[in-house]
């Protein structure tokens, strides 16, 4: 039987570029303050946390979950989980909490994800003779097919000629995505805990059509090009949620701000076209729910490249006036293994003026052909 699962508490650090104003700060620098400001909201003690579990993609090893919790002040009897899908681990982290309350494993996790790009372990596969140099290497491999394995903005550019997205189209949604960001600064900050000198999302500006298009390309396939305006940045956060049982939210006060978890969905699609598996697994979503994209009071869709976001939004048939009303990761940055977690904080956040009842859809993809997606209510 599955229990009921409720998210009533979500926080997160602003983003930062790499390099930026959180560049000498560890994943657990960036993860203990947004996990006590979290207790802090909700007056829940230490004691009560039943496990932990983030996301992270870059660290290099080890569990920083359990260290981050350590840090924290969690007990030491308190397990911790640290999973790896690349983009989708922080919203996947958040999965996997929902259904160890579901199965009545725990009433109380701590799931969200981190990602310190700034102070990313430096990677090298080791030679397999003493004669031969250690060699450096960027990320591993998605794939077992080198031929389709496609660096992301590769996949985006080969995205862009196959739909014919255009590059003044893609500047068009980046502007779009600044301003309403700097639109929702104050929401913004609300969400955020003040961190380095930095209090909301450090990259957002006053994006125009002229500075966009003097972006230089980063990526060209045939007729698609990526440019620097439609490509979110690299960058440094932490992003965490509160997740409870029915029988924990019922000893909560009573004004807790609790959104009831719906349905969840984690698929993969083509390998070689990251940036689309959102399509056909929100879709599997939607046949499996018998919700439609008009349902939605609020959609977060990853925003990795504006193309991704053009071409996932019109397929899915999603509301441009319901969909990443803050801005997305083009206004603030993608820290790869917290930015699924960053869009259900800022679901939570939009969510609560919305009506009792409203709907808010996530949905992030990953490299290798993943994507995940929650669906919430008020």
């Amino acid at each position: 039987m599955s229990n009921p699962v409720y998210l009533v508490a979500a926080r997160r650090t602003p983003v930062a570029p790499v390099k930026g104003a959180f560049k000498a700060l560890s994943v657990s620098d960036l993860t203990v303050p947004v996990i006590r400001a979290l207790l802090a909201d909700t007056g829940l003690k230490p004691a009560v946390v039943d496990q932990v579990i983030l996301g992270n993609a870059l660290y290099g090893g080890g569990n920083p979950a359990r260290l981050i919790s350590l840090a924290s002040g969690l007990p030491e009897s308190v397990p911790a989980l640290t999973l790896d899908t690349q983009c989708c681990s922080g919203l996947d982290a958040l999965r996997w909490g929902a259904q160890t309350i579901a199965g009545g494993r725990a009433d109380v996790v701590l799931a969200g994800g981190v990602e310190s790009t700034s102070r990313r372990a430096i990677r090298y596969h080791r030679p397999l003779s003493s004669h031969e140099a250690p060699l450096l290497y960027e990320r591993p491999a998605f794939t077992p097919w080198p031929d389709r394995d496609p660096d992301m903005a590769d996949s985006a550019a080969r995205l862009a000629d196959k739909h014919g997205i255009t590059l003044a189209q893609q500047n068009a949604w980046s502007i779009e995505s600044h301003a309403r960001a700097l639109a929702a600064q104050a929401r913004l900050t609300g969400e955020c805990i003040a961190l380095a000198g930095l209090d909301v999302d450090a990259a957002t500006r006053r994006l125009t059509e002229r500075l966009a298009s003097r972006t230089p390309r980063v990526a060209q396939w045939q007729r698609g090009e990526i440019n620097v305006a439609g490509t979110a940045l690299q960058a440094d956060a932490a992003a965490v949620c509160l997740l409870v049982s029915e029988e924990m939210l019922d000893r909560m006060p009573a004004d807790t701000r609790a959104m009831r978890w719906v349905t969840d969905i984690s698929g993969g699609a083509s390998a070689d076209a990251p940036p689309w598996a959102i399509v056909p697994v929100v879709q599997r979503l939607f046949a499996r729910s018998g919700l439609s994209a008009d349902r939605f009071h609020r959609v977060e869709l990853m925003e990795a490249y504006s193309v991704q976001a053009l071409v996932n939004a019109r397929q899915l048939g999603l509301p441009l006036d319901r969909l990443n009303q803050g801005g997305g990761a083009l206004a603030r940055g993608h820290p790869i293994g917290a930015s699924g977690a960053i869009l259900a904080v800022r679901a939570y956040h939009e969510m609560v003026s919305a009506p009792q009842g409203s709907l808010a859809l996530m949905a992030i993809a990953a490299a290798g052909g993943l994507a995940s997606a929650v669906v919430l209510q008020s």
